[in-house]
């Protein structure tokens, strides 16, 4: 099974779990609310959130003035979720790898969490997509774990699964940015809070 089949299956069989449990979570992640708030008020056009999942993060960015923010994620049923949720915030299944969009059509590309089921080897894809739809200036935030390891998840949010994660070094994935034309201008790292085991990155670049 590849990547991109088994992150489907996976997120595809704990859609309606995952967004109950992790509905309020910004409620209490200041330093979450604060990079995606600088995110907000540096762009400048439509804003795709890239891995959406249930659309909670897409409905935050709505709820501080981003209305022209949409959702895309390679689940169905996580898409499901979000359009039952948020229903008057566009949702589209799709794939970062492969991203229906015109090029330079974005003013901000979010990916918060999302990136952390690509294969290290196929970053440099996954960005060099993001930099080709994003406008002259256009912002990025990534988040992702921060670490070396590669997890390999066989039970989660009350479900048995088979998922890979990547937790990431963010000075690697800043020169993949740096590479691929999306400079990164501001760097947000915390420590694990509630049930978190590892460090948080938040990768705030612009497109050069």
């Amino acid at each position: 099974m590849d990547f991109l089949q088994q992150t489907r299956t996976a997120y595809d069989t704990v859609a309606v779990s995952y967004a109950d449990l992790l509905r309020t979570h910004l409620d209490g992640s200041p330093h979450d609310r604060a990079m995606l708030n600088v995110f907000a008020e540096r762009v400048s056009g439509p804003v795709a959130d890239i891995g959406c999942g249930p659309g909670r993060i897409t409905g935050y960015l709505h709820k501080i003035g981003l209305t022209t923010a949409f959702g895309i994620d390679l689940s169905p049923e996580m898409i499901a979720v979000a359009r039952r949720d948020y229903p008057d915030i566009g949702f589209e299944v799709g794939s970062m790898l492969g991203l229906d969009l015109a090029d330079g059509s974005l003013g901000g590309v979010l990916a918060w969490y999302s990136i952390i089921h690509v294969p290290p080897e196929r970053h440099p894809d996954v960005l060099a997509e993001f930099h080709r739809v994003l406008a002259p200036g256009g912002q990025l935030l990534v988040g992702f774990h921060v670490g070396d390891e590669t997890r390999h998840i066989e039970n989660a949010y009350g479900h048995d699964i088979q998922l890979t994660a990547y937790r990431l070094r963010p000075e690697r994935i800043t020169e993949l940015l740096a590479a691929a034309g999306i400079p990164v201008h501001s760097t947000l790292i915390r420590e694990p809070e509630g049930l978190e085991r590892k460090p948080q990155a938040y990768l705030l670049a612009q497109k050069a």
